[in-house]
């Protein structure tokens, strides 16, 4: 779900706007789960069932497959040759997640470069701009300063340095208020039947500090209310108010927000079980 409102929606949007490209990066699933290749095309097949029951038209863009064109592997060689090490080392997300305990060996070449192959995704198709969520603002910053390294060493405009297009959600909480991310855990899968979400609710972490029900809340440090951010606009000032006050309770706002998302998935839930009986088409 981090991915719906991550990146998924502003795609559907942009279709209508720009020429896009779409790439299930396979190759870069390897640089952190390289033990588990086997599970890659199934989780290629779960990917485009996501994207297409979430809005992603490929009558409107091009969707396809990085391993399926080469000149991706191709183009990330040619700018290993030029890129500093010492900018791949200094990206924030390789840096923190070298800190994170995997259960896996992360110091590997493949991690360290995942960004240059990152890069090479985006100035293969010389993009002029790529949505991306906040926190991979640096991935792009990293893409323009190799196209201008290229460029200026060879003397030569070849690649055009790509614009950021952030989303409008800069951060998904996932069920334990970080990230949403399958690195922790912690997400709610598009593919989760409508009826199951109140299960993933309850798990949310709401304000550590409210014992009572009828206790002030901060809703700024709860999940939940990061939730009704998403799915009830409409009310968030009152939602907002009465966990203040003590005038709602966690168990209750939790079910309230159960509702909203039930309503909002169970389309994408409903389309998503009719491509899924014509495995042929994906």
């Amino acid at each position: 779900m981090g991915n719906l409102f991550g990146a998924l929606e502003n795609w559907v949007k942009l279709q209508d706007e720009y020429r896009c490209f779409f790439c299930i990066v396979d190759w870069h699933a390897l640089t952190t789960a390289y033990e588990e290749s086997l599970n890659i095309k199934a989780n290629v097949r779960e990917m485009v069932l996501d994207w297409l029951s979430c809005g992603i038209d490929p009558e409107k863009s091009v969707v396809f497959k990085q391993s399926d064109v080469k000149e991706h592997a191709e183009l990330h060689l040619l700018l290993s040759m030029i890129t500093p090490l010492s900018w791949l080392e200094r990206v924030p997300t390789y840096k923190e997640r070298l800190q994170q305990p995997e259960g896996r060996n992360l110091a590997t070449y493949g991690f360290l470069g995942y960004p240059l192959l990152q890069a090479a995704d985006i100035l293969l198709y010389k993009a002029d701009a790529v949505p991306v969520g906040e926190d991979q603002a640096p991935h792009i910053e990293f893409t323009r300063e190799v196209a201008r390294r290229f460029n200026y060493l060879y003397d030569q405009k070849v690649f055009p340095e790509p614009a950021t297009i952030l989303n409008e959600y800069k951060l998904v909480p996932g069920l334990d208020n970080r990230k949403m991310s399958k690195s922790y855990n912690n997400v709610i899968e598009i593919s989760v039947p409508p009826e199951d979400i109140p299960s993933h609710v309850r798990k949310m972490i709401t304000d550590p500090g409210r014992i009572r029900k009828n206790d002030p809340g901060n809703p700024q440090i709860c999940s939940i209310y990061a939730f009704h951010r998403i799915f009830n606009q409409q009310e968030l000032s009152k939602i907002e108010a009465a966990c203040q006050e003590g005038q709602i309770g966690c168990v209750e706002c939790k079910n309230n927000l159960s509702g909203y998302m039930q309503s909002y998935l169970a389309p994408i839930f409903e389309k998503r079980r009719e491509l899924e009986k014509d495995p042929q088409a994906i």
